[in-house]
């Protein structure tokens, strides 16, 4: 089969590889699309992949060709999104379901060969089906949305309260959305991009403010009666939003990180301080996993983005590109600011 195959910083090659086989308990599918996570980019642009050679991509979907002894979950022509981790199902962490702290995992796509290629093989439960009302470009942002429903759970999340997304990427996007779904009385959308407010407003977000405005501040108090948000999401992993989300919580709000930061962090007492007096529950939230693996945020993406309640922008695409130009794609990252939304690779291009 093709594939994009790293073999050194900076090099990737379009170039044939063994295609896989299904052993018994694994489903063998042929890829339709890949996403190119912010997580891959250092992995072929920079010293960040685990070894030489290997095969990238994580946030993928296709149709299962084959499928190994025992199989049971799904069969050949099921249209399937790709559940990257591969926990040890016997660590203290698996053991109570909390897949995504496993010591040993796995990782189609880091740690093994993912989906950069014509076909992948995968664990029976990490493939998740999908139905016809679903198009395999959503298939592959099926990652990115559990992403952001992981989040939403990390802290006890009720509907009919207030709800601060702060950045306006996809994952923010899916954050917004969700909180709608599970019932928010009001879900505003921070960012510096215009664009990104508007696709904000598209979506159901009930306001959007500009950080870059003087009176953003005033602005996001009048929205919550001068008491701030009873949940606020951190999706961008910048430090001006880190910041500002201890200043958006109300009293004993639930604030989560979920974006990635980049750069060191540091707080003044009277920024961290806030923690103090509102006594606001601060906390994290990595990958997208729950029990039974892959859990209900993986099931809930395929309900909801059938019953379109989840909704599809075209804007979360920049570009689809196929799988021979993969060494294109990864060198319009060198450029800052040069992609706006997420790259796809057509593996059947």
């Amino acid at each position: 089969m093709k594939a994009g195959v790293v073999h050194a910083k900076d090099d990737i090659r379009y170039e044939e590889c063994e295609k896989p086989m299904p052993k018994k308990g694994q489903v063998l599918i042929k890829v339709k699309y890949t996403g190119i996570c912010g997580s891959d980019v250092p992995r072929v642009n920079g010293d960040a992949c685990h070894f030489f050679p290997n095969v990238l991509g994580h946030e993928f979907s296709g149709v299962v060709e084959a499928v190994g002894e025992g199989v049971t979950r799904v069969a050949p022509g099921d249209r399937v999104a790709g559940v990257p981790l591969v926990p040890c199902m016997e660590c203290e962490d698996c053991q109570k379901g909390d897949y995504s702290l496993c010591r040993h995992y796995r990782f189609i796509g880091s740690r093994e060969f993912g989906s950069f290629a014509e076909y992948v093989v995968v664990p029976e439960r990490n493939a998740v089906p999908f139905e016809e009302q679903v198009s395999f470009e959503q298939g592959a942002f099926f990652e990115p949305a559990t992403v952001a429903l992981h989040g939403l759970k990390r802290v006890p999340y009720e509907g009919g309260r207030t709800v601060a997304v702060l950045g306006g990427g996809t994952i923010g996007m899916f954050v917004m959305q969700w909180a709608k779904i599970f019932g928010a009385k009001k879900v505003v959308v921070f960012d510096i991009a215009k664009e990104r407010l508007e696709l904000g407003a598209r979506l159901g977000a009930t306001a959007g403010i500009n950080t870059q405005e003087p009176d953003f501040m005033e602005q996001a108090f009048a929205l919550t009666d001068g008491k701030g948000f009873d949940y606020v999401y951190e999706t961008a992993g910048n430090t001006v939003t880190m910041k500002m989300a201890f200043e958006l919580a109300a009293n004993k709000a639930g604030v989560c990180f979920v974006g990635t930061p980049t750069k060191d962090l540091s707080f003044s007492v009277k920024e961290w301080e806030n923690m103090n007096r509102k006594e606001f529950t601060l906390t994290g939230s990595w990958m997208s996993y729950s029990a039974p693996f892959p859990g209900e945020e993986w099931e809930l993406t395929a309900h909801y983005f059938r019953t379109g309640e989840l909704k599809f922008d075209e804007s979360f695409i920049f570009r689809k590109m196929p799988l021979s130009k993969i060494a294109d794609a990864f060198e319009m990252y060198k450029t800052p600011g040069n992609v706006k939304g997420k790259i796809l690779i057509d593996s059947e291009r």
